[in-house]
């Protein structure tokens, strides 16, 4: 018998719990499968109910009877209450099952017929309550729901922890909810069977929030301002649900410096504890509110004079956070600060702002402050607001910069110098190097509606087509207008031009088009005297010639570097900085082009320019890979992969890099998925460039997850792409030797050589000597697959010294496991030793499980794969597959904290995952999982 059904979840609240919160719900799913029970707890609106019902939307078809109870704090003085929604529909059930005394104590209790109490009924009523639930599970599992145990009535609350301390092997359940604060749910614990599993739900990041945000309907609010709920919002779901309705269904955004306006829903949730504050304290906290970095000095300096005792008097309400040992006055929750704003009458808030204007020690958030205490145009204003962008364009802040230049566009009068269209187009520069491409875009198109200059429009019309990212297909009616804009000044044609070379090659595809519109680019800017535009495009013109094989790659990449230099150009990602790190990386100079492109990164993390972060991040991965260091490429693909989803920048191309980084040293099938992503991503954006670079990411983990059939269709599509798009140089995607080496898998060793033909053809005239070195392991295949075992040991080992030398791990690695592969069945040595040394040297996870089934497919008397490299995978395969990749860190000995930096989860996530892999593999300790790994059972 199941009841009170009422519970089940809504259709629409599974999408919202998958979001940020799938290991937890798989930890409690799991926890509540074993027999055993779960106490989710965390602040308000953190999410606590919807995972509640979704849980026992999940596992309530698993129990017989299902009970339920909702407590609120409106009704938590009444005794009883909660007993009476658990047990009003089950009571004929169980009630002739009870002795007399416990019988009349509890129909008593839940009907309110005979004034039964807990001092007068005691025992007899709190026996009653153990033995209602054992007799309801005698006939079949009990799951016992109970949400907001915090407002549960007192009476009911003891006798339900009576019951459940006293269960026992009963198959009796509880999966409850409780607002907490901290570590306030000990208490709940306590009183809850003693196999309870306690969840906390943590505050969602900032791209969950706008996953969120986007499943409700609000996908069209601007980065910049996601990033605000976000930070509002405290990661709140409730509060960012609430935060993104009130602004979507607000006709004005936010003027730039303030906060987000709350919705009076939330400000009632907040701020319920301010009427008890002074009028005084109150004024005190509008002013910290108002600051950027509130202090206790600030206060004082801002007028506060008794700042110490009213933000004690807060602190004491909950309203701020207590913080003897630190300066700073923080509230309780973001939200707070946003609230208390939003409620104070717009004449208190620039009050609160000129008094900051001075005090503040900052000359960026004095001209803030100045700024919003000021009403209507003012030159002057306009003029520090100006220099104050500046600054903060100078401390590689972007952001804040083009904050503050929006701020210096609205109180720039008309007729001002600059112009207040001016500073706004400059804001919207500064907005795409921050990487908050949807303000830069509407910004620009909000002056094209009235600007009649023609520079001031192909300034615009430039950050347009910025803005579209790899997306430039979407902006072709663009093209024409700028081009009629510009006139014959060659100045802005170049600009104009430069924006068409890139369409030549991502819509277009086509490289020698694009190395020629990039050439005839850098006349145009050299005629009009533009210097950094003729730098861009001989860099354009430099990594196109570089990815096209050209044999003028070099000497373009030496003009780009002569003098004059600008600084920009320099660290750009478009630079000449990155064209020729792209020449090195091909041309094997690993160690040069790894300091060239970590300089580049430091550089422009310095500046705050976020594009540029994502790609160099990428490059960098890029360049660990090729030395196979594979555990640090990882790292930092997943890192820059994290950055291109935050800011919506380089999605695709980080993805395509982190499927790499994946199929070498982490998640094969991760690899793949991710593989499939950033085709699609290039497919959707009309990318040419890096549709095919994903489909070789793809073909490449298929190789590895040993689908060959699979690998050959993806490669065999890259070729005929990349012969369509004119490039020759094998060391730009370096596919080739998988795709012979697939081909020798499937039984096309014709075809394999044919590939390594055409390709050693081209990278002997560039001398890519580590493309060659590659070529010839996979011709060696193409041998052992005719019978020329000889040739083929002989050319192996050769190899396997070439690429050593030329600093390829990874490759090296595969040419010694090649090589064991090739003598295994033969006479003489088999040992796969030096190949999984190598694989472990390089941490090449993947490639240590392949050599490890190779031994085990071995003839008898070859020698296994040393111990604790990697998982054997019957051991681990009951694990998820988060448990899995847990366990494999542990066997290479990472710690918790480096597992946690590795996987981007918490330690107390490893923890708990930890635990989970001991229960389910029945071991105790890590020291165990390491004996797993190496074949002994755990003591």
């Amino acid at each position: 018998m199941t009841v009170r059904r009422d519970f089940k979840e809504p259709a629409r609240c599974r999408p919202d719990l998958v979001i940020g919160r799938d290991e937890l719900f798989t930890a409690a799913r799991d926890q509540l499968t074993r027999g055993g029970s779960v106490l989710l707890h965390g602040p308000a609106g953190i999410g606590k109910s919807t995972v509640l019902r979704a849980l026992a939307a999940d596992y309530g078809e698993a129990a017989r009877t299902v009970l339920r109870c909702s407590a609120t704090e409106s009704e938590s003085h009444l005794p009883f209450l909660a007993l009476a929604d658990l047990f009003g529909l089950v009571l004929d059930e169980v009630s002739d099952k009870l002795p007399v005394a416990q019988r009349t104590a509890l129909e008593s209790a839940l009907t309110g017929r005979g004034e039964s109490t807990l001092q007068r009924d005691g025992l007899a009523l709190r026996l009653a309550v153990l033995s209602a639930l054992r007799a309801l599970a005698a006939a079949g599992p009990v799951l016992l729901v109970a949400d907001d145990l915090q407002w549960l009535d007192s009476a009911s609350a003891e006798l339900l922890g009576f019951a459940a301390r006293r269960l026992g092997d009963t198959p009796v359940q509880l999966l409850c909810a409780v607002r907490t604060e901290e570590q306030e749910y000990d208490r709940h614990l306590r009183a809850s069977p003693p196999d309870t599993l306690a969840v906390r739900l943590n505050p969602l990041s900032r791209a969950q929030v706008s996953a969120l945000l986007d499943h409700r309907g609000y996908s069209d609010l601007p980065r910049s301002t996601m990033r605000e709920i976000h930070r509002t919002s405290g990661g709140n779901p409730l509060f960012a649900l609430e935060l993104g309705r009130a602004l979507g269904e607000s006709p004005t955004p936010p003027r730039p410096g303030e906060p987000l306006p709350v919705p009076t829903s939330l400000r009632a949730l907040v701020l319920s504890r301010l009427d008890m504050l002074s009028d005084e304290a109150r004024r005190t906290l509008l002013v910290a509110s108002a600051g950027a970095r509130p202090t206790l000095a600030l206060l004082h300096a801002a007028g506060r004079e008794n700042a110490e005792a009213e933000t004690a008097q807060a602190a004491a309400l909950g309203l701020l956070a207590t913080e003897p040992e630190g300066p700073a006055v923080r509230f309780a929750h973001p939200l707070i600060s946003a609230a208390l704003y939003a409620e104070a009458p717009a004449q208190e808030r620039r009050a609160a702002h000129a008094a900051l204007s001075t005090a503040a020690s900052d000359p960026i958030e004095r001209a803030r402050n100045l700024a919003l205490a000021t009403t209507g145009t003012d030159p002057e204003v306009a003029a520090r607001l100006a220099e104050a962008a500046a600054l903060a364009r100078d401390r590689g802040a972007p952001s804040v910069a083009a904050s503050l230049g929006l701020l210096a566009a609205r109180h720039t009068p008309p007729d001002g110098a600059p112009a207040p269209d001016d500073r706004r187009l400059q804001a919207a520069e500064d907005a795409i190097t921050a990487g908050e491409v949807d303000l830069a875009r509407d910004v620009a198109r909000e002056v094209l509606t009235r600007a009649t200059v023609p520079a001031e429009r192909i300034r615009a019309w430039e950050v347009v087509i910025e803005a579209a990212g790899q997306s430039l297909g979407e902006v072709d009616a663009v093209f024409p207008q700028a081009l009629a804009d510009a006139g014959d000044d060659p100045r802005l044609l170049a600009l104009v031009h430069y924006r068409l070379a890139w369409r030549k090659l991502i819509v277009e595809g086509d490289f020698a088009e694009a190395r020629e519109e990039a050439a005839h680019t850098a006349d145009l800017a050299a005629r009009g005297d533009d210097r950094r535009t003729e730098l861009m495009a001989l860099s354009f013109q430099a990594s196109t010639e570089t990815l096209m094989g050209h044999p003028n790659a070099p000497t373009t990449i030496k003009r780009a570097l002569r003098e004059p230099q600008d600084p920009y150009v320099a660290c750009h990602h478009n630079g000449v900085g990155a064209a020729r790190f792209r020449w090195l990386l091909m041309s094997d100079q690993l160690p040069e082009a790894r300091s060239t492109i970590t300089a580049l990164l430091r550089e422009v993390r310095r500046r705050g320019m976020v594009e540029s972060e994502v790609h160099f991040q990428r490059f960098l991965a890029e360049t660990e890979l090729r030395s196979g260091h594979c555990g640090r490429a990882l790292d930092l693909a997943r890192e820059s992969l994290r950055l291109a989803r935050d800011s919506g920048i380089g999605l695709g191309a980080s993805a395509m890099l982190a499927s790499l980084a994946e199929a070498s040293g982490g998640d094969v099938d991760r690899a793949l998925a991710l593989a499939r992503e950033a085709a699609g991503k290039a497919e959707e954006d009309g990318d040419q460039m890096y549709v095919s670079r994903a489909l070789a990411a793809l073909g490449h983990a298929q190789l590895v997850a040993g689908d060959a059939a699979g690998a050959v269709g993806s490669l065999r599509r890259v070729r005929e792409l990349e012969q369509g798009l004119g490039i020759t140089d094998p060391a730009r995607g370096r596919w080739q030797g998988d795709l012979a080496e697939a081909l020798v898998r499937v039984g096309e060793p014709g075809e394999a050589q044919d590939v390594i033909d055409v390709t050693r053809e081209h990278a002997l005239r560039l001398g890519r000597e580590s493309v060659l070195a590659v070529l010839d392991r996979a011709e060696a295949m193409v041998r052992a697959a005719r019978g020329d075992h000889e040739a083929a040991l002989s050319r192996l080992t050769s190899v396997q010294d070439r690429l050593a030398k030329l600093g390829y791990g990874l490759e090296e690695a595969r040419a010694a496991f090649a090589l064991a592969m090739l003598r295994t069945g033969r006479p003489g040595p088999t040992s796969f030793d030096e190949a999984a040394r190598l694989f472990r040297r390089c941490r090449a996870l993947p490639w240590l499980r392949q050599v490890d089934e190779a031994v085990a497919a071995a003839v008898p008397g070859t020698v296994a794969v040393p111990p604790q490299t990697a998982p054997p995978s019957d051991a681990l395969e009951g694990l998820a597959s988060m448990e899995r990749q847990v366990a494999a860190l542990v066997m290479e000995g990472a710690t918790n904290r480096e597992i946690a930096a590795r996987l981007f989860i918490s330690v107390k996530t490893v923890e708990a995952t930890l635990t989970r892999v001991y229960r389910k593999l029945g071991i105790r300790s890590r020291v165990d999982i390491v004996r797993l790994a190496a074949g002994r059972h755990a003591k």
